[in-house]
């Protein structure tokens, strides 16, 4: 599994600020928010300007009136030097908000599996909503935008009040077409729900399918409607996480661009909205490193979401903000959006400094889009698919109101200790899978992970051995323990120094199952489980097998993604995922640090690693191993200071640095 080919050439980051409505639709208020950006050259190279500050779709007669005077500010705007262009910030709605204000009429609105609707979010499959849809993107595409913006809110899963859509009786209809069978929601709620797993995970990613359809149904509508009255004029989308939706970003990428390949502009978001959890910094990086994973090489234009809502200057600081462009960059994108600036007509002074700080930041910025590119960061899977969605509450519970996470984040605390993610499985040397989510490969998929390297919790070493593939796990799952279990470490050269160490998960806190392992010929046991009088629960809790393919296999029954976080644990867990890849992680910190890094390799024999100090405490003589044949790496850190970093030994292929110190939450890049 090697890294994706950079195919698009990136010298250097293309950032933008979105502004609100309450900052153009004043004169003063534009006039002095221009003068804020021409006091800070470089700060952005481009002006985004939102169709209105609340979610439900506006009705037209305001949104033409809107793109009248749009119209002229963006000319206005380019004379101060920037691109411009225009995001519907409600193409079918997102909220129950402002309702007196926005559309209304006779429109099918978003529905759920209860049938009960969000007055604020349209149907996308109604033919009112794709007439009100057209009209809305012609207003603004007349108006004159270099670029134009799909936002969020095109998703069928998180708008407010209800949970999951489309489930009204035109939606039903079509994937009653679709699947030559006549559904209602109370059928299709328990297709999904019960019956053989066969047939739910069928039905399941039925519908999956159709959400895909759904959502490329109403962006060839937009696409020919654009490119009908400006040719070419590019198109991009904001996302999440769209697991229900199906995650089809490639295709959907593909539909944005039309018959004539059009450029097409990513904007991968999330959460992370104030300072409250430093640590939402990396998870929304990881969220946004999966979001880029499928997209072409094509799409060069992948500017991070940065939002500050509800932008309050003292809830999120200037660090924390630039921080993200940073390590949004460093997970895959090109460039940054901010979405930082006041929601009120009132002016900007007390922004200032906030602009000021992401000004000074650019050039890091500009540093690591030319070094990353559009390659993909190399290291270790979670296990994710376009069909993980499918796999969830199999077992109990109602798909269609998930209380289950899909896999994708529980491989964070890996990435914590310092191994490195990989987003794309074409780009990984290891993958972590967990619970039913193997049962959204296929099986060829499947027994091509499982012959390389492969981490699994029981849950999926359960799993796998239901799909007949327990001769390629090398352990069945035996006992389970639900209190009182604590892991101890046996000697193995995997364990190191560390034999008789132990870890306690404390499940009176945590409600998590340990279960025993029982080893088939060949594999080995790392651990075993013990109560608190120490007295053995089961000989192997934990353990490593290579099975008939060639493939490396970790099994682990107690606590596989949490507690990883002490000397001895994140010592053997580091040396796990190397074994697993058989020597072809490309770099991960071998040092006792919480140092989230990302290996990029844009270039045969080139390497950019973006390192974060992802704790408040200083790291200092920071060791990282580099699988390179350079006896030199620089190191910039955000301030553009650069410093020559030797090697200082080796360990096998790697190469051995040891880093100046990383300030508390500073990234730096190492680079050969």
């Amino acid at each position: 599994m090697t890294s994706a080919t950079n195919t698009a050439r990136i010298t250097r980051s293309i950032n933008c600020f979105r502004i609100g409505t309450p900052q153009w639709l004043s004169d003063e208020r534009f006039a002095a928010l221009l003068a804020l950006f021409d006091r800070y050259p470089g700060v952005t190279d481009e002006v985004t300007f939102f169709t209105s500050e609340t979610h439900p779709p506006l009705p037209l007669e305001v949104l033409a009136d809107r793109a009248a005077l749009l119209a002229g500010r963006m000319e206005e705007v380019r004379r101060h030097g920037y691109r411009t262009g225009i995001n519907i910030l409600s193409t079918i709605g997102h909220h129950e908000e402002n309702l007196p204000n926005s559309l209304d009429g006779p429109y099918t609105r978003m529905t759920d599996p209860d049938g009960r609707i969000s007055r604020g979010v349209l149907c996308p499959n109604d033919e009112r909503t794709r007439d009100y849809v057209r009209e809305a993107y012609r207003l603004i595409t007349e108006a004159g935008p270099d670029y134009v913006w799909v936002d969020d809110d095109v998703r069928l899963f998180g708008h407010g009040p209800i949970l999951a859509g489309c489930f009204c009786d035109n939606c039903l209809a079509t994937f009653s077409r679709e699947t030559r069978r006549e559904w209602s929601r109370e059928s299709l709620r328990e297709a999904v729900n019960s019956g053989r797993l066969a047939d739910r995970l069928m039905y399941r990613r039925a519908w999956l399918a159709h959400n895909r359809a759904t959502i490329a149904r109403l962006f060839s509508l937009i696409e020919q409607t654009v490119h009908a009255i400006r040719p070419g004029l590019p198109i991009g989308f904001m996302t999440g996480e769209r697991y229900f939706e199906g995650y089809d970003f490639d295709a959907w990428a593909e539909v944005l661009a039309g018959p004539s390949g059009s450029p097409v502009r990513w904007r991968p978001g999330g959460g992370t909205y104030t300072d409250e959890k430093l640590d939402g910094i990396v998870g929304k990086a990881h969220d946004i490193g999966r979001q880029v994973a499928f997209l072409p090489a094509k799409v060069a234009m992948i500017q991070s979401e940065i939002e500050s809502f509800p932008y309050q200057r003292l809830k999120k600081s200037a660090r924390a903000t630039a921080l993200e462009a940073a390590a949004y960059i460093a997970a895959g994108c090109t460039g940054a959006a901010y979405n930082v600036l006041s929601m009120y007509a009132e002016p900007l002074d007390e922004y200032e400094p906030l602009v000021g700080v992401l000004a000074e930041n650019r050039p890091f910025l500009d540093l690591l889009a030319r070094a990353g590119g559009r390659s993909s960061p190399a290291g270790l899977h979670s296990g994710w698919s376009k069909d993980s969605f499918a796999t969830i509450q199999l077992a109990e519970g109602d798909w269609l109101f998930p209380q289950e996470g899909v896999p994708g984040g529980q491989t964070n605390e890996f990435h914590e200790i310092g191994i490195p993610p990989a987003y794309s499985l074409d780009a990984a040397q290891a993958v972590a899978l967990t619970g039913n989510g193997v049962r959204a490969f296929d099986r060829r998929t499947l027994e091509r992970i499982l012959s390389g390297g492969a981490y699994l919790d029981a849950e999926a070493a359960r799993a796998l051995e239901e799909m007949d593939h327990a001769e390629l796990v090398g352990f069945r799952v035996g006992e389970a323990f639900p209190v009182d279990a604590i892991e101890q470490f046996l000697a193995h050269p995997l364990c190191g120094a560390f034999t008789g160490r132990e870890r306690d998960g404390r499940q009176s806190f945590w409600k998590r199952t340990a279960y025993a392992l029982e080893p088939m010929p060949g594999a080995e046991p790392l651990a075993r489980l013990v109560d608190y009088g120490r007295r053995e629960l089961a000989p192997c809790g934990l353990g490593v097998f290579e099975n008939s393919l060639g493939g490396r296999i970790c099994v682990a029954g107690y606590a596989p993604w949490t507690f990883l976080q002490n000397l001895s644990t994140s010592s053997r867990t580091k040396a796990v995922v190397r074994w697993l890849s058989r020597d072809t992680l490309p770099a991960y910190v071998e040092s006792f640090h919480r140092i989230v890094l990302w290996v990029r390799a844009p270039e045969p024999g080139s390497v950019a690693i973006a390192l974060l100090n992802a704790s408040l405490d200083p790291a200092r003589q920071v060791s990282l191993l580099v699988r390179t044949e350079t006896s030199q790496l620089r190191l910039t850190d955000m301030r553009m200071q650069e410093t020559a970093v030797p090697a200082s030994g080796s360990d096998g292929p790697y190469r051995r640095f040891v880093l100046p110190d990383l300030a508390p939450w500073e990234m730096a890049l190492l680079e050969a």
